[in-house]
């Protein structure tokens, strides 16, 4: 498992809710790849609570969409916008969970559509939030245009 460098760090007005590292109010998501699937672990937070000790649906969906994101940034080398996310919560996440696993990966890519499959494990492994995704995909130009650049691994490969 190697982690992706993130391109946008350093860049003006840079300020993602879902993975900038210096957005005070935002998740703060760092992506790693592993075969196919893209990883990502994430502390819970009572402030991202829903109902008591209860991980928020919609923090749940925001997560989701953001893996799937980095699935078009990284196998695809491009950027592109949600065209639609199906989610299904299976099972509460807790805000108490030390660590929670957020994998995704690309089904098929045609034109410029793209559908990625996403899950939310909790610490015990089990699979609690699903999602569909299907991305519009920019062609190589257009996505430069606004500002996409290369999405590559870091040197080292990280051990979980």
């Amino acid at each position: 498992m190697r982690k992706i460098k993130n391109p946008w760090v350093n860049k003006d007005h840079y300020d993602c809710f879902g993975c900038c590292p210096d957005n005070p109010i935002g998740v703060k998501m760092i992506f790693f790849e592993e075969d196919d699937d893209i990883v990502s672990f994430w502390k819970p937070s009572a402030h991202y609570q829903g109902w008591i000790d209860t991980l928020h649906g919609g923090i749940q969906s925001t997560l989701l969409d953001e893996i799937c994101g980095w699935v078009v940034f990284r196998k695809l080398q491009t950027s592109g916008v949600t065209s639609k996310l199906e989610v299904r919560f299976h099972k509460p996440i807790m805000t108490t969970e030390s660590t929670i696993t957020l994998r995704a990966h690309l089904v098929w890519h045609r034109h410029n559509l793209a559908n990625i499959e996403a899950k939310i494990f909790n610490e015990k492994g089990e699979v609690c939030t699903e999602a569909n995704a299907t991305y519009f995909t920019f062609a190589q130009d257009k996505a430069e245009q606004m500002g996409f650049t290369p999405c590559e691994l870091e040197e080292e490969q990280m051990l979980f």
